[in-house]
């Protein structure tokens, strides 16, 4: 008896584990980011879109109604419209996303609190305001004394000018004094010189001798 050959047959693919298979899977708190950038995308174009929309409008101010240039930008803003709208939709779309996603136990993460080991806020508040009540008032005060001590050396200064002034100005009149009674005596000693009985000027000439009187001797009484 002959025996027919049987056919080859195909190579099983081996199973997967089950832990394989729950690796491959994304967790919820994955899905739960991959929603939020795909709606950081999305608002990224929507701004690009609008910012668009806003620079055609400002084009078609700049055109006339019956201009040929008119009819692309106008194309163009219904375009852009009807690419907003499908973006608002897809916005739309992605918030009830989130929404499920982040109802999945473990999806939302809470990132861990930043603990302080320094001092306090209210510490630095209250060291500000310590530093305003108690050293504003000296400096103040400081700066009132400066003040005065200032304007007591401005007083003082203009007396004891006013004092050597006054010095000088009687130093100067006996100065004067005195030149005054100098001048009297030159012109007391010209006037004695040149004026007077039996005064003789003195001419331009050789020196002549000068004649000496005889004097009586004085009669003696009896």
């Amino acid at each position: 008896m002959i025996q027919t050959p049987q056919a080859p047959q195909a190579p099983t693919a081996p199973a997967l584990a089950p832990s394989a298979v729950a690796r491959s899977a994304p967790s919820a708190s994955a899905i739960y980011e991959g929603f939020r950038a795909q709606r950081r995308e999305l608002n990224n174009q929507l701004d690009e879109l609008q910012s668009t929309r806003r620079e055609i409008t400002s084009q078609l101010e700049d055109v006339s109604a019956g201009s040929p240039e008119r009819t692309p930008l106008e194309t163009r803003m219904t375009d852009i419209d009807s690419r907003i709208a499908n973006v608002d939709k897809m916005l739309a779309s992605n918030a009830m996303d989130i929404s499920k996603a982040a109802a999945i136990p473990g999806a939302v993460v809470e990132q861990p609190r930043v603990i302080n080991q320094g001092a306090p806020e209210e510490a630095y508040v209250l060291g500000g305001l310590f530093m305003i009540l108690v050293f504003f008032p000296l400096s103040v005060a400081v700066a009132r004394k400066i003040w005065r001590r200032g304007s007591a050396a401005v007083a003082a200064f203009p007396r004891e000018i006013g004092e050597r002034l006054l010095r000088m100005e009687q130093a100067v009149e006996a100065t004067a004094v005195e030149v005054e009674r100098i001048g009297e005596g030159q012109r007391f000693l010209t006037r004695l010189f040149t004026e007077g009985e039996g005064s003789r000027s003195l001419g331009v000439g050789a020196a002549q001798p000068i004649e000496r009187k005889s004097v009586k001797a004085p009669e003696r009484l009896p």
